[in-house]
């Protein structure tokens, strides 16, 4: 097997924990992406185990909602039958959270000396919605204490390569205005660059998180490492792949 393509980030150590590449293609970790489903179910407990040997993945059917599961047993890892949400958290040990990704952020985050954890995927209507301030209150309910959490960004689509129109704009408040920079016009029409990890970076400011750390990686532009939603739609690409992030306690 293609050997994993997993970058980690040091506000985490001593967590066990991944942020998995497509390894130039060879990996795609989504129920919904090309592949048979028994194919991805493999390479998802073994990706699973690279991070916590004999761990048990606990992965949701993510839907862009701001609903989060506190996990206390893993569930069967199919392509049916997971608990729908897009956020997971835990305060038990044996169980890999993960959050599949293709231009959203995968968001990891512990409180080490709680034993709590955190993983939450958030594109720009989760991020609006609350899917980060509410997997923050599901972590302070397990016993997690806000000042001491860590958060880490993992690959997600960056400013140059996110460009929208008015449309998008208009779901944002005036407050947002500076994620937003200008992007040529065309055929006439207005147009944004939006900076999605720096609005991450400041809902979870907003929440009380501190210690924040951005893998600061593009999947759009980095073909060769990153599954893209929107590269390959500009490609005509039936379907796309996914990364996945993943955390676990010690």
């Amino acid at each position: 097997m293609t050997p994993f393509a997993i970058e980690r980030s040091v506000l985490l150590d001593g967590i066990p924990h991944g942020f998995f590449g497509s390894a130039g293609g060879a990996h795609q970790f989504g129920f919904g992406g090309p592949g048979d489903a028994a194919d991805v179910r493999t390479l998802r407990a073994e990706a699973a185990n690279a991070i916590l040997p004999g761990g048990r993945l606990a992965a949701p059917h993510q839907v862009h909602s701001p609903d989060v599961v506190m996990v206390d047993a893993a569930w069967d890892d199919a392509a049916e039958g997971r608990p729908v949400a897009d956020a997971v958290v835990t305060a038990m040990t044996g169980i890999v959270l993960g959050i599949v990704t293709a231009d959203c952020a995968p968001i990891l985050l512990a409180d080490r000396a709680a034993g709590v954890i955190g993983a939450a995927h958030a594109g720009w209507r989760g991020a609006v919605g609350g899917v980060l301030e509410n997997t923050v209150a599901a972590m302070e309910r397990l016993g997690a204490r806000r000042s001491a959490i860590a958060a880490v960004i993992g690959p997600t689509i960056a400013q140059a390569s996110y460009e929208v129109d008015a449309a998008f704009h208009s779901q944002f408040d005036a407050a947002a205005n500076r994620f937003f920079a200008p992007a040529p016009e065309r055929e006439g029409i207005v147009r944004w660059y939006f900076d999605l990890p720096s609005h991450i970076v400041a809902k979870l400011a907003d929440a009380g998180i501190d210690k924040i750390a951005d893998i600061g990686r593009d999947t759009f532009s980095n073909v060769a490492h990153y599954h893209s939603y929107r590269r390959s739609a500009q490609v005509g690409e039936g379907n796309y792949g996914r990364q996945i992030s993943m955390i676990a306690l010690p």
